[in-house]
């Protein structure tokens, strides 16, 4: 019997988990190596109080990779509507739990991967308080993940450079092992600057993913990202993620050429800045220059005038880059 496919995917973010529940169709030997750097929101919130790395990332990849009844994922899923714990969700809060039982963030995520019958594992990108640094085009440096889009919006300005404070934080051993087992290594989909590249920060993922004999394989983002990649092209995406790691670890990018229907951009997305990811013909002579191989497919699903990649398709197109599955 043939073996299944050994994929790593890293980033974070709901790009990431979407993949996730597409790929467990396909193998069970998935690992994702999830950002832990949010600082925001109920993640945020628990950090702060706890003095726990963020769960939000890592409970999203859990539930995506999860075996689970549609009530206990509804039930991990939940946010509170009222009272102290308001808009804080049972799921992280579930982590935290087992955070306080186990007495470290690593066992813990290990015992939820247990509960709840994971297909593969979800590893935090590192154990340590890592917090998250972008320097400016205007030579202002912004810490922490929530403020940084949130002062470039309000300053009309951009990420020239992403730091991580400690600048030198340790993977996890498992984190390597994975990678350099895998047979592909994939990079997002997710936020460029604050989900994906956080994760190549980390000392020795880069190295590691240079190293593997594994392909690596870059999911270009749908749609820009406001306060992060405001008018990126693909090609501009690619070089973000080679600015912050090293200059031939991507093989393949992965880019939707579908067109959005008017309407859901103009409702849901134009308000806050957000314009598809255009792939032009540009893009496919500037990858080949960088050496890499573009793929391109339509690859929009809209669910509830949510624009996502279609798990799917996504997931068989990765799958179709090994010769012999």
């Amino acid at each position: 019997m043939q073996e299944q496919p050994k994929i790593v995917v890293i980033g974070g973010g709901t790009g990431l988990s979407v993949l996730l529940r597409g790929l467990k169709n396909y193998t069970k030997n998935i690992t994702a190596i999830v950002t832990v750097a949010d600082d925001g929101g109920s993640s945020g919130i628990l950090r702060e109080d706890l003095g726990m790395l963020a769960p939000g990332d890592i409970r999203s990849c859990l539930l995506a990779l999860a075996n689970t009844e549609p009530m206990m994922e509804k039930l991990l899923q939940y946010r509170f509507t009222e009272g102290n714990l308001k808009n804080q969700s049972f799921g992280n809060l579930f982590i935290a739990a087992m955070n306080g039982i186990c007495g470290n963030f690593e066992l813990a995520i290990k015992e939820m991967n247990n509960v709840l019958a994971v297909t593969g594992k979800v590893l935090p990108m590192t154990l340590e308080d890592v917090r998250l640094k972008a320097r400016l085009n205007n030579d202002v440096i912004i810490k922490g993940e929530s403020y940084i889009p949130e002062y470039c919006m309000e300053n009309e300005v951009y990420i020239e450079q992403m730091y991580i404070e400690p600048e030198i934080c340790k993977p996890s051993e498992e984190a390597i092992t994975a990678i350099h087992d895998a047979d592909i290594v994939v990079l997002g989909p997710g936020s460029l600057f604050t989900s994906i590249i956080p994760n190549l920060l980390i000392e020795g993922i880069t190295k590691a993913i240079d190293k593997s004999k594994a392909k690596c394989v870059y999911i270009s983002n749908v749609m820009t990202q406001p306060g992060e990649t405001d008018n990126y092209t693909v090609t501009k995406h690619v070089k973000g993620i080679l600015n912050h790691s090293q200059f031939n670890i991507i093989d393949y990018v992965i880019a939707n050429s579908e067109n959005i229907p008017n309407q859901v951009l103009l409702k849901y997305y134009k308000k806050d800045g957000a314009k598809p990811v255009i792939l032009t013909e540009k893009d496919n002579e500037q990858l080949k220059d960088l050496g890499i191989t573009l793929i391109q497919d339509y690859l929009v699903d809209i669910k509830k005038n949510y624009i996502r990649h279609d798990a799917d398709k996504l997931s068989k197109l990765i799958l179709s880059l090994l010769k012999n599955y």
